[in-house]
């Protein structure tokens, strides 16, 4: 289950990328959010490893929804 945080993160990325054609940069998930960017990026991680998003830390303004919903357990 994931976090409010993580949720809203994840939601904000899906609705950006469909309205924008790409995806937000680390940057301005921050001042969406009002998370800094360690804070952005530690979501990130987590999203990563329960197959939400593919993204690495080392290019973190490149990131793919692999699922743009939470997955009900």
């Amino acid at each position: 289950m994931l976090s409010d945080i993580e949720r809203k993160v994840l939601r904000v990325i899906a609705n950006y990328s469909a309205g924008r054609r790409r995806t937000p940069t680390i940057h301005e998930l921050c001042t969406k959010t009002g998370k800094s960017r360690g804070g952005i990026m530690m979501v990130l991680e987590v999203l990563a490893k329960e197959k939400y998003i593919e993204w690495i830390r080392s290019a973190p303004d490149d990131i793919n929804v692999l699922e743009a919903w939470e997955r009900k357990r």
